[in-house]
């Protein structure tokens, strides 16, 4: 295997932690990056002092502060936790790759599907984005963080997240008492589009992007099958065996996050995963029924 040492940042949240254990699994090692240090894992500082560990093949960024993060106001210095917990720590990993002796082969960092219009088109990699708010401000500046040098000879991968689906955090974990207890509902009238992944897809393309020598640039990590938010509550709910009969007005939802945090649950764009398909990638879960029932499972 070429690739034998990947170094992931923020290896400690709800994606990292499936990643390693995806990654391990498959015969890697790996080394996290947190705030706090432990066996096989570094601190932010350790990475700034001393740079990456030595034979590190492939860097992972996945860090960041959870925006939907209900327990927490959304003050001018949570913004800039915000904003830092992503530019910062993509930056650092590029200063650290661009510093080391022996680079590694790839850099994949992750950002959003924020910065994408919304409306009736189909966003793929080579669609227009534009800078319109602040998750759009955020996403544009995440992957700027993530360049490197023009003769760097290390393979950049640029991740555009959707919604992930997994039992153990995002979405689902701040759905599931509301459907268990059949109080679920779509979002408002639930038109808007819901780009999505389940998390062992992601993780999976992920290890897909560190591998294969094609990928580079712009990847959509969504899935193949382009949903509103009314299909996936529709398709939870279903799966839950549990009625979806309470919208949720928006107005509440913008109440609880503010208008500025709330669109990442009120609107969103068509994106669909051109180029991981046409790179031969393939989907565990490819639809959001699988999905929502692989995730139901766990709670029945």
């Amino acid at each position: 295997m070429a690739f034998k040492h990947v170094v992931i940042g923020g290896g400690s949240g709800f994606i990292g932690k499936r990643l390693a254990k995806t990654l391990i699994a498959d015969g890697y090692e790996v080394t996290t990056i947190s705030r706090m240090p432990a066996i096989k894992r570094m601190t932010w500082h350790d990475l700034e002092k001393d740079g990456l560990p030595e034979g590190t093949s492939a860097v992972v960024n996945l860090a960041g502060q959870n925006v939907l993060d209900p327990t927490r106001r959304w003050t001018p210095g949570f913004k800039q936790n915000v904003w830092n917990s992503r530019i910062n720590t993509t930056a650092a990993c590029a200063k650290a790759i661009e510093k080391a002796t022996i680079k590694p082969r790839v850099f994949v960092s992750i950002s959003g599907v924020s910065h994408y219009e919304t409306g009736p088109q189909t966003n793929t990699e080579e669609s227009k984005t534009v800078e319109v708010d602040f998750m759009s401000r955020l996403c544009h500046e995440w992957e700027k963080a993530a360049n490197l040098s023009e003769n760097s000879i290390c393979r950049t991968v640029k991740v555009r997240c959707g919604v992930v689906i997994g039992r153990e955090g995002g979405m689902i974990q701040s759905l599931i008492l509301p459907f268990w207890l059949g109080l679920g509902g779509p979002i408002g009238n639930g038109s808007h589009d819901l780009p999505w992944i389940h998390v062992d897809d992601l993780c999976n393309l992920i290890k897909f992007a560190i591998e294969k020598q094609e990928a580079s640039g712009i990847l959509n990590a969504v899935a193949p099958d382009l949903i509103t938010n009314k299909d996936f509550t529709k398709a939870f709910a279903s799966a839950l065996f549990r009625p979806a009969i309470f919208p949720l007005p928006e107005f509440v939802l913008d109440l609880i996050f503010s208008p500025e945090r709330s669109v990442l649950l009120t609107k969103g764009s068509k994106v669909a995963p051109k180029r991981a398909q046409q790179l031969g990638f393939q989907y565990r879960y490819p639809d959001i029924r699988s999905a929502c029932k692989d995730v139901a499972r766990f709670f029945q």
